[in-house]
């Protein structure tokens, strides 16, 4: 996990070293720097910061392309901030023409993460399991790619590239804009919302020395597989976006439907985490070493 205080010369695994492992890398969704550190907490070698989440966390609204970059950039930060495995995150649409991503891609380098996101479809988007989403032409999204690979100062910043045409002009085009992107110079391919086992197996089939990225929406268009499926076709990563967040919202509701029939949690506190427990996994034995330390710094540097 994360130190607020980071030992001098320590590195993080990154993203390019997991895609290389035979097993794909799981990565759950999170939405703030606390489910962040809570999928760490579960042993994921990786975490996914999910627009989707992000959109409905930050402004409480859907991800209908109403986020700004600097307050995904923001979010990316905090939640690097907060743990010590990569981090891949939406960057959207890239916020832009390739003008645009060329300072989409430093603002999320800087901020830590290891890889980004970015599809093509037309501003303002919409989650890709939405209807209504319009694509630009390939050759536009060719050219995001080619900035934002040449906008990058580490090659271990994964540029991955998302094609949202399978709802709109099909599942060949779809594959057909994806190798245009791979052509481009993208890292890894995400092929939104294949809407069948077949789909899925035809676009592993397509880019069999490619790694792929394997959205597992949780109730949205695509099917779901069990991870062996998954494994076998050779997907390099799969992200579960909103599972942390449906949890979340389900358990608040809950709470706080007690809350309001009882007039008190009292009924509820059994079942929460203990507050000691908690603040000790938010980091609290390491803030009163540091407060030790420096105090005592203070206090021989005053004598």
């Amino acid at each position: 996990m994360a130190r607020l205080l980071r030992v001098r010369g320590e590195t993080r695994s990154h993203l390019r070293e997991l895609i290389r492992l035979p097993s794909p890398v799981l990565a759950p969704g999170c939405y703030d720097a606390l489910s962040a550190r809570l999928v760490e907490e579960a042993g994921f070698a990786a975490v996914y910061m999910t627009g989707f989440g992000s959109s409905a966390a930050y402004l409480g609204r859907p991800d209908v392309g109403l986020m700004t970059m600097e307050e995904m950039v923001g979010n990316a930060r905090r939640i690097v901030d907060a743990v010590g495995i990569p981090v891949i995150a939406d960057a959207d649409t890239g916020y832009g023409n390739p003008i645009n991503v060329i300072r989409t891609v430093p603002a999320y380098e800087r901020a830590g993460v290891d890889a980004i996101h970015i599809e093509d479809q037309v501003a303002p988007k919409k989650c890709g399991h939405m209807e209504g989403k319009h694509v630009i032409p390939p050759e536009e999204m060719a050219a995001k790619i080619r900035a934002a690979v040449d906008a990058r100062s580490s090659p271990d910043f994964l540029i991955i590239a998302r094609t949202d045409a399978r709802a709109v002009e099909g599942l060949d085009a779809a594959i057909e804009r994806a190798r245009i992107y791979q052509e481009a110079g993208a890292d890894i391919l995400f092929v939104e919302a294949p809407q069948s086992e077949v789909e899925i197996r035809a676009v592993a089939a397509a880019f069999p020395h490619v790694p792929l990225l394997f959205n597992y929406a949780e109730g949205g268009k695509t099917p779901a597989v069990e991870h062996s499926l998954l494994a076998e076709l050779g997907f390099a990563i799969i992200i579960f976006p909103i599972s942390t967040l449906l949890t979340a919202t389900k358990a608040m509701r809950s709470v706080l439907k007690r809350i309001k029939e009882d007039g008190s949690p009292i009924g509820v506190l059994p079942d929460l985490p203990r507050f000691g427990d908690f603040v000790n996994f938010l980091g609290l034995p390491e803030i009163l070493e540091l407060e030790q330390r420096y105090k005592v710094v203070e206090m021989e540097g005053n004598q």
